[in-house]
């Protein structure tokens, strides 16, 4: 290459846009189901606005205050065309701070698909974290077929972080009231949202939310945790209550808890578990220290009145599968936290782009089977227990013969390092 021809392509390269934090990035060697869908994706934020709700950041001995709870979420969509440009989305780090630009492949604003209805799936974050923390669920998922929201949670995001009894009591509020706001919507794309199939993926106090919601009643000793909601209020999600009861949603068909915490605190016991009816896909990290791997084993066991799954990524900590890939601004040491905020996205051990492909894998079988009835999805979910034992047994053809056990979906070599369980209701 002449020295003419290598300047040309330097200046190439410095006019072309460079990919600022992308969260729609699918390795080569992804699972096949990770990849995007055919249809175009679209994004717009809207505003919500739950009135009189309980102030728990502001509870006292003697007043329990009531608010009108703001709620922003981030909507992706299928849409009409995707002609403009890829879409950027300004938020902030871990710190709550330093603003980061995260860049994907949505068009903001594009007109909503003009045929068909998608199902609803709603994205909770963890305590603290943002609507953006999932948003590599958001844009893939909305390009096969959904419509996904992710909510930030007022008091549990980067930036206004507020006491930890505020998000156990609100989250699995949130949820439902989110549910119901899209329900409402009467622009054109509330034309195209079917909330009467809904999805949730909840990560870390997302999950927990997302388990209450879907009947996981809390214990008497977590509603008198001393690190809890005031005032024995969490007693709204008490095991066998009425108000417990009255949260639970039949338009919610399927729910995926990430990391989820709670039970390694005792908010439940095998009693409040069994409330859980709602097909249910977990996954974690086996090293998770956080939510601890243990005790999300023991939910998954105790879960015994519905079908459920548990994925595990062999040596992940908490950040397992649900974290955007660490933004470049993230690897920098900031002020205001002990710790380099790339720890609060990154796993010591499994690539993160790694572990979104495959969480969008087994996300998207399990929601088409689940919110769509899709049975072709099942050979997807039913799988050896270890991914290390799997054989690849091809004919001629390059296809599976009867010693084949290879999981689905999965390229040879690449499935490596995780495991997955199923127990059927009444297991």
């Amino acid at each position: 290459m002449t020295r003419t021809s290598i300047y040309a392509c330097i200046a190439a390269l410095a006019a072309t846009p460079a990919l600022t934090n992308p969260v729609d990035l699918v390795r080569p060697d992804a699972p096949e189901l990770a990849f995007f869908g055919t249809l175009p994706v679209g994004v717009q934020t809207l505003e919500f606005v739950n009135p009189g709700q309980i102030d728990i950041v502001n509870v006292t001995d003697q007043d329990i205050p009531l608010y009108d709870r703001p709620l922003t979420v981030e909507v992706w969509y299928p849409a009409e065309d995707d002609n403009r440009a890829r879409t950027s989305y300004d938020t902030v780090l871990r710190d709550g701070v330093t603003p980061v630009t995260l860049t994907g492949r949505a068009t903001r604003d594009a007109d909503p698909a003009g045929e068909g209805t998608f199902p609803l799936i709603v994205i909770s974050h963890g305590y603290p974290g943002n609507r953006y923390l999932m948003s590599h669920l958001g844009e893939n998922l909305a390009s096969k077929g959904f419509v996904t929201v992710a909510i930030d949670h007022t008091d549990s995001t980067y930036s206004d972080q507020g006491a930890f009894g505020s998000t156990l009591y609100h989250r699995p509020l949130d949820q439902r009231f989110v549910i119901d706001q899209m329900e409402a919507l009467e622009s054109r794309l509330g034309g195209i949202i079917d909330t009467s199939v809904v999805g949730v993926i909840g990560y870390s106090m997302g999950g927990y939310g997302a388990l209450v919601f879907g009947g996981a009643g809390v214990t008497q000793q977590a509603t008198e945790a001393s690190w809890g909601t005031p005032r024995g209020l969490l007693a709204a999600h008490l095991s066998g209550s009425e108000s417990l009861a009255a949260l639970r949603d039949s338009r919610v068909r399927a729910i995926v808890a990430i990391g989820p915490w709670g039970r390694n605190a005792d908010v439940w016991d095998a009693n409040g578990m069994a409330g859980l009816d709602t097909p249910t896909l977990i996954m974690a990290g086996s090293s998770d220290d956080v939510s601890v791997y243990g005790a999300i084993r023991t939910i998954f066991e105790e879960a015994g009145n519905t079908e459920r799954h548990l994925l595990t990524f062999t040596n992940a900590n908490h950040n397992a599968a649900a974290p955007i890939p660490a933004p470049a601004e993230a690897w920098d040491p900031v002020e205001t936290l002990d710790f380099v905020p790339f720890e609060h996205y990154a796993d010591p051990v499994w690539d993160s782009t790694r572990m979104n492909n495959i969480a969008q894998h087994f996300a998207t079988a399990f929601f088409d089977l689940h919110l769509r009835g899709d049975i072709s999805r099942r050979p997807y979910l039913e799988l050896i227990p270890n991914a290390n034992d799997g054989v690849v047994a091809l004919d001629e053809e390059a296809l599976p013969t009867e010693d084949h056990t290879y999981w689905a979906g999965f390229p040879a070599r690449t499935a490596r390092g995780l495991r997955f369980e199923t127990l059927d209701a009444g297991e």
